[in-house]
């Protein structure tokens, strides 16, 4: 089964494709807060073509759920959720902290700091 995985929660605009087993087969990402809806249906046409895959391969949609700025999380929430409709397929929310600490793979205590708004700030402690 191959995952579907956005992220719009910051400025950075990102895509994945990842396999079942958890390879990552495609990824890319666009840097501009403004231009999340723009970017997000191209950066998943490019992920799956540079993988060789079609829409029709997908069992999942991810998509992150914040914390983060309501406009960027709409537009990446409101995509996730049309195209698993479109595609029949089920859409699962994650928390973007979570996924970036999860990423890290860090030993020992850590903390994930991201911004959510303009003077605000979102973190979560990880052991």
């Amino acid at each position: 089964m191959l995952v579907l995985a956005l992220d719009t929660s910051t400025a950075l605009t990102t895509v994945a494709l990842v396999a079942s087993g958890g390879d990552v087969l495609a990824e890319s990402s666009h840097l501009d807060a403004r231009r999340h809806a723009e970017m997000l249906p191209r950066l998943v046409r490019d992920v799956l073509a540079s993988s060789g895959s079609t829409p029709a391969d997908l069992g999942l949609l991810a998509v992150g759920v914040g914390p983060g700025p309501f406009t960027g999380l709409r537009v990446g929430v409101a995509f996730a959720r049309a195209a698993a409709h479109a595609r029949g397929i089920p859409v699962v929310g994650a928390m973007s902290l979570d996924v970036i600490a999860r990423a890290r793979q860090q030993e020992g205590p850590f903390t994930v700091v991201t911004r959510s708004r303009r003077v605000e700030v979102a973190w979560a402690a990880y052991a």
